[in-house]
């Protein structure tokens, strides 16, 4: 792990691995409710975890955490996103799987996910727990438009489309469910740490 301070009253924890930036930030999260952490935003990246809004002390404290692997996975809400399995890319992801569309339907249902953090657009979450191994590639060519609730793989990222916009992941299925809606207290479904779970509908 690294800190480097970035601004005034920012920290950015670089880690070695998505596994290392889901324990510090769920590490993060339980010490600012605990009182032992003042930081006005925790925010996970891919490698990264950014801290905001904290002391000039902040720093050493980190020095001192370890956060334990894999604790993170069980905390969150659980959300379940029901999917139509119909995606124009199916087939074609059962194909580099080399598995049929029923169990390349099964993998996708059967495996926990987790949000690693949100990106791209408001309320798009990249959403980890596949295997290295069932990773994909984008579209060579980015789709001018994918629509909402479109469900995706991208690498080895799962990800649901919360509004209409241009793309290059590879399509598996759609869902209805609303994924941002401004009006809501919190306008994003899926925030880092939130449990999914793809159930065929």
């Amino acid at each position: 792990m690294k800190v480097r301070r970035v601004g005034a009253a920012a920290l950015l924890i670089e880690c070695s691995d998505p596994e290392r930036v889901e324990a510090w930030r769920a590490e993060l999260w339980r010490r600012r409710e605990s009182g032992e952490l003042r930081a006005a935003e925790i925010v996970p990246g891919a490698r990264t975890v950014l801290i905001d809004g904290v002391a000039q002390q902040t720093a050493t404290l980190l020095a001192g955490w370890e956060p334990a692997p894999g604790e993170a996975r069980a905390e969150g809400e659980l959300v379940e996103i029901p999917t139509e399995f119909d995606g124009a890319d199916l087939a074609a992801v059962a194909d580099l799987w080399q598995v049929s569309r029923d169990e390349a339907v099964r993998r996708l249902v059967d495996t926990p996910l987790t949000v690693a953090f949100c990106g791209f657009a408001p309320g798009f979450a990249y959403l980890r727990g596949l295997p290295e191994a069932w990773a994909v590639p984008r579209l060579a060519a980015p789709r001018p438009r994918v629509p909402a609730g479109a469900v995706a793989l991208a690498g080895s990222y799962a990800g649901i489309y919360p509004t209409a916009s241009p793309g290059g992941w590879q399509l598996v299925g759609r869902t209805d469910k609303n994924l941002f809606d401004v009006r809501r207290k919190q306008p994003a479904l899926l925030s880092p740490g939130t449990r999914v779970h793809l159930v065929a509908s």
